[in-house]
């Protein structure tokens, strides 16, 4: 009787152990990163999402054969401003291009659009939104800058911003120069155009076929950063290093070969890269576009990542996350389909 009595007591014990852990457990989900070393909190954590392109229609494929569920990538927003407002210390999200799909009817486009944007309105926090080419497709500047809420010179969607005094965010337009989004009859549109029939000698000007190695990058969904953009850039920069600020640089298309496909970069990268190298305050560069995802440390330690497309998340997964910011480091947190990551600074 006395041996079922000491069995009976130790799974008692056992139990009351469970118990106690998943109360543990329960604390340290609802208050995040509340166990840390003193010191270790992060200074700020964002919310990060890229490629929803929703649209309401079948699920289709890329070109390369991918799944793409556009209707599901709306389920996944709402999963990722869910868990960015339950994690309590989010203090922004950013979107780094490509809301609703170019298969999208174009009927539909500005009501779509609306759509999706109030579905990251209910994050209870500012949310910072990049132009990528599928939200040209859909609308033009004039009518997509304002519903994105772009602080920007008008029809321009590059800026930047500072959550706190030591971290400056740089927000690129990719399309600046750009065969989408402008008038036909815009300078930019023109000298896109121009660019375009220059380089790629295809009749369709989205097909890399016949370019080799980084020349695939010559096509009409991606674009490139106006001499304008380049000169802000620069003195942004410059004022950064003056204010002792660390940069993070945002870009709907990457700006690094090394973390993505030859056919998914931005036509200048290498100008763009060789004004960020002149200043040490750039310590990462994130991009969407390439879906699949990528990552790279250059030449010179600027970490590049690319971030996984929620448009291609089967039902049930998801691809977003939020960043820790720390002094030395970023830390992505992501959720299955977008890769966790450490990226630290070399100095």
């Amino acid at each position: 009787m006395s041996l079922i009595r000491s069995v009976a007591f130790l799974y008692f014990l056992y139990l009351l152990h469970l118990e106690l852990n998943l109360i543990d457990t329960n604390q340290i989900m609802s208050q995040p990163n509340a166990l840390l070393p003193q010191g270790k909190q992060p200074l700020f954590s964002f919310g990060v999402i890229t490629d929803v392109q929703y649209a309401d229609i079948p699920d289709g494929h890329s070109f390369l054969g991918v799944p793409r569920y556009y209707r599901n990538s709306l389920l996944v927003l709402q999963r990722a401003v869910k868990k960015w407002n339950n994690h309590q210390n989010i203090s922004f999200s950013l979107n780094l291009g490509d809301i609703v799909d170019g298969k999208c009817p174009k009927d539909q486009s500005l009501n779509l659009v609306s759509k999706v944007i109030q579905e990251f309105k209910n994050f209870n926090g500012p949310v910072y939104h990049l132009i990528g080419n599928h939200c040209l497709y859909n609308l033009p500047r004039t009518k997509l800058l304002p519903l994105l809420s772009i602080p920007s010179v008008h029809p321009h969607a590059y800026y930047e911003f500072s959550p706190i005094p030591e971290y400056r965010f740089v927000i690129l337009d990719g399309y600046d120069i750009s065969a989408i989004g402008w008038p036909h009859d815009h300078p930019h549109t023109i000298q896109a155009l121009n660019f375009l029939n220059e380089k790629n000698p295809n009749e369709n000007k989205d097909s890399p076929n016949g370019l080799v190695n980084l020349e695939k990058r010559f096509v009409k969904f991606n674009g490139g950063v106006g001499k304008e953009q380049l000169k802000w850039l620069e003195k942004t920069l410059q004022e950064a290093t003056k204010s002792n600020q660390k940069v993070i640089v945002c870009c709907h298309i990457p700006l690094d070969p090394g973390s993505t496909s030859k056919d998914s970069l931005l036509w200048n990268y290498d100008e763009v890269m060789d004004v960020i190298h002149e200043y040490d305050c750039v310590k990462v560069c994130l991009c969407g576009h390439d879906h699949k995802g990528g990552y790279s440390v250059d030449s010179h330690g600027v970490h590049h990542r690319v971030l996984e497309a929620a448009l291609e998340c089967p039902l049930g997964v998801d691809a977003f996350g939020y960043i820790d910011v720390f002094e030395d480091r970023l830390s992505l947190i992501g959720a299955d389909g977008m890769a966790s990551c450490e990226m630290v600074f070399n100095h």
